[in-house]
């Protein structure tokens, strides 16, 4: 199949498009800027220049693919204020790729979260967000459109993602919690720290939407969890070991001082079951675990100094 990529540079893109290519399908990459462009042509992609924004770009690349996966989202607009921004042009991007690939019967796959899913319990596949008109739940009903394209003749899934994707190279919040630790010189947790997130391997996450892009069915819902639950604390105990800092607790409203804008998310209890994922499509998670990977070390090497 020919794939259309949107995020097809970033952190979970950069390994579906060499996941793609060796499982015999073509990629088209979407490029914001050169050095993405560039990146893409040397994973063996097509490349197609544009933005979220460029809403004629996206429809008329949707329309001549055979498939599309969405992973592209404004994470910088969102994280530094506007998420109502972002998540709002995430939806029109997903209503145009909705009218391009309508009665088609194509695959279009799109990335969501699980983090605040269902707060205190394992979520699974068949628990529904709350859309409550709040920034953060635009996302949610974003999922949910892309969803019910099932009715309108094109073969619909969403990918819940762990809150951490980790591995070597991550820029996310794993990699950031070792920041503030290692800025703060302890590594903090909050409260008791028994909060869990969920949590995948990118490469494993990788192969999940190859696994979705192919066979996953009309209206489905998959989690990318291989882990059901890493409690914060135990997140907290490996950094302070590498970084040979104190593992200490900050109290909640404190939480936003400490750790900045990863504050409002630390404290989510996040688990999440794959069990109906792994039944339905065979995905079989096989890469490290979150506590094993920071055992690597590679979240803690020295920051490279230009010369």
């Amino acid at each position: 199949m020919r794939i259309f990529v949107t995020g097809a540079s970033g952190w979970i893109g950069s390994a579906l498009v060499p996941e793609l290519i060796d499982a015999g399908h073509q990629v088209v990459g979407l490029a914001r800027s050169t050095a993405s462009a560039d990146a893409l042509v040397a994973a063996g992609a097509e490349v197609v220049r544009g933005t979220v924004d460029d809403l004629d770009v996206l429809g008329a690349t949707a329309a001549a693919s055979d498939g599309v996966v969405h992973l592209a989202f404004k994470h910088d607009v969102a994280f530094t204020g506007d998420y109502r921004g972002a998540a709002e042009a995430d939806r029109r991007a997903v209503d145009t790729f909705g009218d391009a690939l309508a009665g088609s019967d194509r695959p279009f796959v799109l990335a969501s979260g699980l983090a605040g899913l269902k707060p205190g319990k394992v979520s699974t596949e068949r628990d529904l967000p709350s859309i409550d008109g709040s920034p953060t739940s635009l996302r949610a009903a974003t999922a949910t459109a892309a969803l019910e394209l099932a009715s309108r003749g094109v073969r619909s899934a969403v990918v819940r993602l762990s809150p951490t994707c980790h591995g070597e190279g991550d820029n996310g919040f794993v990699a950031t919690l070792v920041g503030v630790a290692r800025a703060r010189g302890v590594s903090g947790y909050i409260g008791d720290g028994a909060n869990r997130w969920a949590a995948v391997h990118r490469l494993d996450a990788a192969r999940l939407f190859r696994l979705a892009v192919e066979k996953a069915p009309a209206g489905a819902v998959l989690h990318g969890a291989a882990e059901e639950g890493v409690a914060l604390r135990d997140i907290a105990e490996v950094i302070g070991r590498h970084l040979d800092v104190p593992v200490t607790s900050v109290a909640p409203e404190a939480a936003p001082e400490h750790f900045g804008w990863l504050g409002t998310f630390l404290g989510l209890d996040a688990p999440a079951s794959s069990a109906l994922t792994q039944e339905s499509l065979g995905w079989r998670p096989t890469r490290p675990g979150l506590l094993e990977d920071l055992d690597k070390g590679h979240y803690f090497s020295a920051p490279v100094t230009a010369s």
